[in-house]
């Protein structure tokens, strides 16, 4: 899913080793690179890495970063590389908040979102290894109260099931029980999936569910009798020696050493509210910093072997979450990214499994409102990639990632970047042309066929819950019962439609709200859909049917 962050502490490697500094040289050529650029900060960096391992990493790295900052307009970015068993650099760019001077260092904490969801994957391992659980164990079996909308769906899901995105659920189905914020415990959550109707049949089609990990964390709780949240920090994060990592959303609003999130909000990119909600944390609640990532990625490489020696998880349930479990559908990539094109995509337990110039690639995204993150493994050469960024820019980190990939796999040059940067635009465009002519096309003359207030009253969708619709002032407000964000004005579009205006515009998430009448001219149901088609698909509008609650006499 997608955002959050905490805490200041100096390096726990000996810092003698590791104060190379970068020469005045390259520090004035990215000064004058970036000079005027609100991101120029984006050249200072915060260094953990020892003058061996720095001649093994790609030449002009700092400028390259750099450059991928200020064209994406990244104010902080995390960058960790490990190759061949040794870690080449653990290095933080940028600063934390736009506007303050605080820089990005080694242990800066981001939300690294969806890249949690292999923590639970391998967390549910660690039971797998145990003897109490079974990768094909019905969920049922582990956790009773699960139910899905078909029962025999809900009699044949399995542990596996949960984690490879084959549920049948549509994509990002119910994530609105906890995205944006809400105040819905994840024991709450649970009890209303089986109002969910699926999209595909059971185990048929790939389809991204955030939801399926919010039920792993909460089998994983009932199975050891622990939160999901103590269980990853005590079993998994402190024995990979991730020290200043943590597994909860909201302890961004308690850290120090964090990067504050950012997005582009009325055309400028700007700090934004942090997510803080739990409910999600099973699918996306880790915040973590590129000196801890880089363990992870070690450990991982490593076929769940510890530094120490010892197993963390076993290589046989490792090799299975890093197994091909749903195939995902290949597109062909835009015309400038013909070099990443893919022969094989797909989803394991928790990570995705692709292939990049014909090598394979264990990896995963991450995204929450102000972050998004890329975890990118190459075990056939030992290589590892992370970066974590401030701000909503998916080009940044793949550019970044593709360009150092290809310096250890000496291919041929691409410019990545600029790549990213063309297809970014297009699409920017693209969607700027389709709002265009949603406008164009609307019938304006068009009027409501009930009086305004007679859209006013109470609804609510089986899944999500209660939604307000109030007639206030001469118009319609509609509010989320369970999203305190999810309130504002409903503007007419035409005939029955109208768009909802979020109040808050971080949101970035306006949707078309429908209306069906009955015979009598009553209510008998509203639908919603983004009205962009750049909305996140966290945002399930479309999922919703809103019915009338009747008014009690």
């Amino acid at each position: 899913m997608k955002k959050h962050d905490r805490f200041l502490r100096s390096s726990n490697i000996k810092r003698s080793a590791f104060k190379q500094p970068l020469s005045f040289i390259v520090f004035l050529v990215i000064s004058i690179l970036l000079l005027s650029s609100p991101f120029q900060l984006g050249a200072q960096s915060q260094k953990i890495a020892s003058k061996a391992a720095r001649v093994s990493l790609p030449p002009n790295l700092d400028e390259l970063v750099a450059r991928v900052m200020k064209t994406f307009e990244v104010p902080g970015l995390s960058l960790a590389i490990v190759k061949d068993g040794q870690v080449l650099l653990a290095e933080g760019y940028g600063v934390k908040k736009l506007g303050e001077p605080a820089p990005v260092d080694a242990q800066t904490l981001f939300g690294i979102a969806s890249n949690s969801k292999l923590f639970t994957a391998v967390a549910l391992g660690t039971l797998v290894d145990e003897g109490k659980i079974d990768w094909n164990g019905r969920v049922v079996d582990y956790l009773p109260e699960f139910m899905m909308y078909d029962p025999y769906v809900t009699r044949e899901m399995t542990v596996k099931d949960l984690l490879c995105h084959r549920s049948g659920l549509g994509l990002g189905a119910g994530d609105l029980m906890f995205w944006p914020a809400t105040n819905l415990t994840r024991q709450e959550i649970l009890g209303r999936v089986r109002f969910i109707k699926p999209a595909y049949s059971f185990r048929s089609t790939y389809a991204y569910s955030n939801l399926m990990f919010v039920v792993a964390g909460e089998l994983l709780e009932k199975v050891t009798g622990l939160p999901w949240e103590d269980y990853v920090q005590d079993k998994i994060q402190k024995r990979v020696g991730m020290m200043y990592s943590n597994t909860r959303c909201s302890l961004v609003a308690e850290a120090s050493n964090v990067a504050w999130p950012h997005a582009p909000v009325e055309g400028q990119v700007r700090a934004i509210k942090p997510y803080l909600p739990d409910n999600i944390n099973p699918a996306g609640g880790i915040n973590s910093c590129a000196e801890d990532m880089a363990k992870w990625m070690l450990l991982l490489l490593n076929k769940g072997k510890l530094s120490d020696g010892s197993q963390l998880i076993s290589e046989k349930v490792m090799n299975e979450i890093t197994s091909m479990q749903t195939p995902i559908p290949i597109s062909k990539p835009a015309s400038e990214l013909a070099a990443a094109v893919m022969n094989f995509n797909g989803y394991g337990l928790g990570v995705r499994l692709r292939d990049f110039r014909r090598h394979q690639v264990v990896t995963h995204t991450g995204g929450l409102a102000g972050y998004v993150s890329q975890v990118w493994l190459m075990p056939e050469i030992g290589l590892g990639i992370t970066i974590l960024t401030n701000q909503e820019s998916g080009e940044a980190y793949q550019s970044l990632t593709y360009e150092i990939a290809d310096y250890y796999l000496k291919a041929p040059a691409v410019d990545w970047v600029g790549a990213m940067a063309k297809v970014r635009e297009r699409s920017r465009q693209r969607t700027e042309d389709e709002i265009k002519k949603a406008y164009e096309q609307r019938n304006k003359d068009s009027k409501p066929s009930l009086p305004l207030e007679k859209y006013a009253g109470l609804y609510r969708d089986a899944w999500y819950g209660e939604i307000e619709i109030k007639y206030e002032n001469g118009r319609l407000l509609m509010n989320f019962k369970h999203s305190p964000d999810l309130s504002g004005p409903l503007e007419h579009w035409q005939y029955d439609t109208f768009v909802a205006r979020w109040s808050d515009p971080e949101l970035r998430a306006d949707a078309y709200v429908t209306f069906s009448l009955n015979p009598d001219g009553s209510i008998a149901e509203a639908r919603m859909k983004p009205f962009s088609p750049d909305t996140d698909f966290s945002y399930d509008f479309q999922d919703l049917l809103l019915k009338p609650v009747p008014v009690k006499k």
